[in-house]
């Protein structure tokens, strides 16, 4: 396989962050509001089943995650300054969410620099999240295009979105690998658009019949 390029999932492949409900409940305890991580989690439960988060983002740009918050809100019974609070948990959200690096990003893509591989992001979220997860981690300028749910209008698993990520990079789908978490979303939706998928499996948790990494670092053995 002649690889030109390697594209990565963001979130869970190349940034951790705290759990939703622990970030969801600093910030209301920023606000002078104290509620069990428990109920969020209940509550973040019943939203997933409610919402699609990834056409949510699509449809409803920026607009979202407020909707998404008021939502989570309302169900853990908080009916006061319920649109306020929802701006304010968007906002903040970066800054509390405990957002770092898993510990083999910066090696692996610099030593794809330096063999001349273009890299790039595609992920389920808004350019506006990203750019500033990026900005945070400072790891902007290492990658060559950064692909969200608002550059085309699709979202993974969609073959499109992959389509639309190597036609920015200037290589064809079978030069292509691309690695993520999710096997429905990364895997799949890789493999239907022609790449090559890999999934990374730090916890050793993914069946044998998937084409797995433990590291990222192990990504330059196939380039």
């Amino acid at each position: 396989m002649n690889v030109k390029a390697v594209l990565f999932d963001l979130g869970g492949t190349l940034v951790k962050t705290a759990e939703v409900p622990k970030i969801f409940t600093r910030i209301l305890a920023k606000c002078g509001i104290e509620v069990d991580t428990r109920q969020v989690l209940k509550a973040q439960s019943e939203n997933e089943k409610e919402f699609d988060m990834s056409q949510g983002q699509i449809e409803r740009g920026e607009n979202f995650w407020p909707e998404w918050n008021a939502r989570i809100l309302e169900r853990i019974g908080i009916g006061e300054n319920v649109q306020f609070l929802a701006k304010k948990i968007d906002e903040l959200w970066w800054d509390h969410a405990n957002l770092e690096l898993y510990p083999d990003v910066i090696e692996t893509l610099t030593e794809l620099k330096a063999k001349k591989i273009r890299t790039g992001i595609i992920t389920n979220g808004l350019k506006r999240d990203y750019k500033r997860i990026l900005e945070l981690t400072s790891i902007a300028g290492l990658f060559d295009v950064t692909v969200g749910v608002d550059a085309c209008n699709r979202a993974k698993p969609n073959k499109e979105v992959f389509l639309y990520a190597v036609e920015k990079l200037q290589v064809k789908p079978e030069e292509t690998i691309f690695v993520g978490d999710s096997v429905k979303h990364d895997y799949e939706g890789a493999g239907e658009a022609g790449l090559k998928p890999l999934i990374i499996d730090r916890k050793g948790n993914i069946p044998s019949n998937i084409h797995k990494i433990r590291s990222l670092s192990e990504v330059l053995s196939y380039t």
